[in-house]
C-alpha cells in the first residue's frame, strides 16, 4: 500500500542544497544509483532492521534505489520517504510499486530542513548519501532530530572521495577525482564528510554515537564488484561531470579523459580499487 502526506511545493532557494546535487537527475545517474544501491546493499543495510510497526523515516530518498533495500531489510515498517525533487518521488514510487507493492510507504515532497511533521513523529530515521549534498549538515540534523521520539535511532550513511586508492596510480586519474571533490564543495557540499559523522551528530545533540566503516575492495578475485562498483558506480560518476569541469576550468577534455582513461585501468586486469563508506548510528536522548 502506498499513500501520500500533502505536497508542498519544493523550492531550491534556502533549501541547503547549494548550487544542486552535483551529479544531476538524468535517466543515466537514476540507473547509476540503481547499480551502486545494489551492489552495495549486502554492505551499507547489513546491521540495519526495524521492528514491523515502527514509524520510520527515510529523508532523501531519491529514487528509491536505497528505499527497496530498507523495506527488504525492514518488512512491516510504517515508512514515510522524503526528497525534494519530485521527479526523483515519482521514480522511487514507481520502483517500490514494482518491488514491494506492498509495503506501507507514505511520500513526502519536499525540504527536509522543514519537515510538515510533529516533534517526535518517527521512531527511527534513515539517511543515505544525503549530507554530502548539503550546504549546513548540522542544520539538517537538527530537522530531522526534531522528529525522531527520545530514545529513536538515527543511522547516517556517508562515502568519502578522500578514502578511493586504486592501482595503477596515475596522477590524472587523482586529479579527476579531485575535480569530483571540487566540484562539490563550489556547489555547497562536500565529498570528503564521511570521516566527519562522529562529531557532526555529537555536535547536533545525539548521544551513542558509533561509527563503522565499510569498504569495497575490488580486484580480479572479485570480478563482480569490478563491473557493479568501479565501473559503473564509481567511474561512472566520475564521467558524469566532465563537463562542468571543463566549464569551471578545473581542467581541459583531454586532460579529463586522460584520467578517466587512467581510472579504467583500475578496472583491467591487475588493477585494484578501494573506497570506504562510514555508517553511524546515534540515538536521540
Amino acid at each position: 500500500m502506498t499513500t501520500s502526506t500533502p505536497q508542498p511545493t519544493a523550492v531550491r532557494a534556502g533549501t541547503g542544497l547549494g548550487h544542486g546535487y552535483v551529479h544531476g537527475y538524468s535517466p543515466t545517474e537514476a540507473r547509476r544509483l540503481g547499480d551502486q544501491a545494489d551492489t552495495l546493499a549486502g554492505l551499507v543495510h547489513t546491521g540495519t532492521a526495524y521492528p514491523p510497526g515502527s514509524r520510520v523515516l527515510e529523508a532523501g530518498c531519491g529514487v528509491g534505489a536505497q528505499t527497496v533495500h530498507l523495506l527488504d531489510s525492514s518488512p512491516g515498517v510504517l515508512l514515510t520517504a522524503a526528497d525534494i525533487s519530485a521527479d526523483s518521488l515519482a521514480k522511487a514510487r514507481a520502483r517500490v510499486a514494482a518491488h514491494a507493492p506492498g509495503a506501507d510507504v507514505r511520500w513526502h515532497h519536499g525540504d527536509l530542513h522543514r519537515l510538515p511533521f510533529p516533534d517526535d513523529s518517527f521512531d527511527h530515521v534513515f539517511v543515505c548519501f544525503v549530507l554530502e549534498h548539503l550546504a549546513d549538515p548540522a542544520a539538517a540534523l537538527a530537522a530531522l532530530r526534531r522528529v525522531l521520539r527520545p530514545g529513536g535511532t538515527l543511522t547516517v550513511i556517508e562515502g568519502d572521495h578522500g578514502t578511493a586508492c586504486f592501482h595503477p596510480l596515475g596522477r590524472a586519474a587523482q586529479r579527476v577525482v579531485d575535480h569530483l571533490v571540487r566540484l562539490q564543495a563550489d556547489g555547497g557540499g562536500d565529498a570528503l564528510i564521511g570521516r566527519r559523522l562522529y562529531p557532526l551528530l555529537g555536535d547536533a545533540g545525539f548521544r551513542d554515537v558509533a561509527v563503522g566503516l565499510r569498504t569495497v575492495s575490488a580486484d580480479g578475485a572479485r570480478p563482480a564488484l569490478v563491473e557493479s562498483f568501479t565501473r559503473r558506480t564509481f567511474i561512472a560518476m566520475v564521467e558524469a561531470v566532465r563537463a562542468d569541469a571543463v566549464a569551471a576550468g578545473l581542467t581541459t577534455a583531454e586532460e579529463f579523459d586522460r584520467g578517466v582513461a587512467e581510472l579504467r585501468r583500475t578496472a583491467e586486469p591487475g588493477g585494484t580499487f578501494h573506497y570506504t563508506f562510514f555508517k553511524a548510528v546515534a540515538v536521540n536522548p
